[in-house]
């Protein structure tokens, strides 16, 4: 079991970022094509058809959003970084040796998303159900 841990820097505020993490409508906008939350729980539905039901574990606003997330524990850490832009950590918690290189690779798929959709406004994912990364397509 390993840790995989990435960061990211966002131009946009700790704020901004924190409601694309932690709210339904900002999910949507770069991670899973639904992501409702629903009393304390939130159901991932993934283009290619897989859905995932994750308990919110701790929700501190602007600065820490994890969750369980297919078994693990996913903890987005969020620091202002003095120019009113946001340094994330996340961190995807003790994940099988046969699973890393995939899990650490899909990570960049989806902050990549994220940037691009806080920073930028726009979605770099195909949503495409023929295109997704059991299809080997990164921007699924």
């Amino acid at each position: 079991m390993q840790d995989i841990k990435w960061k990211l820097h966002l131009k946009s505020s700790p704020q901004k970022v924190f409601e694309f993490l932690s709210t339904s409508d900002g999910r949507k906008k770069f991670w899973a094509e639904s992501a409702e939350e629903k009393e304390g729980y939130i159901n991932f539905s993934f283009i290619n058809g897989q859905e995932y039901k994750s308990e919110i574990i701790k929700c501190q606003p602007h600065s820490l959003y994890e969750i369980d997330y297919f078994g693990w524990v996913l903890r987005f850490e969020l620091a202002d970084d003095g120019s009113g832009g946001t340094d994330l950590t996340m961190t995807n918690f003790a994940v099988s040796d046969d699973e890393y290189l995939d899990v650490y690779a899909g990570w960049l798929s989806v902050l990549f998303a994220l940037k691009g959709a806080v920073d930028f406004n726009i979605d770099l994912r195909n949503h495409d159900k023929n295109r997704t990364w059991d299809n080997l397509f990164v921007d699924n």
